[in-house]
């Protein structure tokens, strides 16, 4: 890279070494170390091999810092980074409203928020809304908390209201419709779990009523609620990696033990697919979204008898 041809990068966004390690709070030897070992990161060289880092390129490593924040290994990353890769990108227009949502949650402005989701939702069904707008916000919102100031502020008043929001959605609907509810339970280490509550306001805009536990329960205990409510399946989501006894013991003894369908879903279910997949019974769901897919495919979603609001 020519002197020219430098100065027009860094006008144009790129950075140097030191200047990412600034901004994201990984140091240069860990950046290096995630491009030579792991093949994570290609900044381009000047012609005297200093590193400069494109924007895409300090993103990807806020993406890496995300996957690792969830209990995942610096291995693992490449291939999770590969699967987000080859999801399509949302047009313009989805990425004006999600700018005005981040703008809304930076400065804790309820009403707003309201306003900006209320007004999406006159236009758009659940699941395009869930697609094109709240899980990629949800993303961006965790690349944008990974080492900021005010991030806990952030998460805890956007995460409060989603539940708010999404919560009483559930309490109209499920007042609406008749039948055996799913039970969804939260396995992370946080309360409120965006994409639990996600999923459950897919399955119940779908004519299923859904029950929500959003806290750990152990099992022998899920197994007792399994058996006061009756459900027509569990659905068990987490964003981290699971401990080693409630992969290892817990879960298979539930799955042996249950008398309904066992989902495990979110960024879990990717963490562990290579050592869950030997669990007969247990269905994987990446997200809110596949989820329902596999809600859908099971049959165990639009049997309830009313229709929700």
């Amino acid at each position: 890279m020519q002197p020219e041809d430098y100065s027009s990068a860094l006008a144009a966004g790129w950075l140097p070494i030191r200047d990412v390690a600034r901004q994201t709070g990984v140091n240069p030897v860990t950046l290096r170390a995630w491009e030579r070992r792991y093949g994570l990161l290609q900044p381009q060289r000047t012609g005297k091999g200093h590193r400069l880092y494109p924007p895409d390129q300090v993103e990807r490593i806020r993406q890496i810092l995300t996957w690792l924040g969830r209990g995942v290994s610096v291995g693992q990353v490449s291939e999770l980074l590969q699967r987000q890769e080859h999801q399509p990108l949302a047009h313009n227009l989805w990425q004006e409203q999600r700018q005005q949502l981040l703008q809304a949650i930076a400065e804790q402005a309820e009403r707003r928020l309201d306003d900006l989701f209320n007004q999406a939702l006159t236009l758009y069904p659940p699941a395009t809304l869930c697609a094109q707008l709240l899980l990629p916000l949800l993303d961006s919102l965790q690349q944008r908390w990974q080492g900021q100031f005010g991030a806990e502020l952030e998460r805890v008043f956007f995460h409060s209201w989603l539940r708010s929001k999404l919560g009483a959605r559930l309490y109209h609907q499920n007042r609406q419709l008749g039948g055996a509810p799913l039970l969804l339970v939260n396995l992370s280490q946080r309360p409120l779990e965006p994409g639990l509550w996600l999923t459950a306001w897919l399955c119940v805009s779908a004519a299923c009523p859904s029950e929500v536990f959003d806290w750990p329960l152990p099992a022998n205990e899920l197994l007792l609620a399994i058996e006061h409510m009756q459900p027509r399946a569990l659905l068990l989501y987490a964003s981290d990696s699971l401990p080693s006894p409630l992969l290892q013991q817990q879960l298979p003894r539930l799955l042996a033990s249950s008398p309904v369908p066992l989902l495990l879903a979110g960024p879990a279910s990717q963490i562990h697919a290579a050592s869950l997949q030997d669990l007969p019974g247990l269905h994987l769901a990446a997200g809110p979204l596949a989820a329902l897919h596999s809600l859908q495919h099971l049959e165990l979603l639009g049997s309830a008898q009313g229709s929700p609001a």
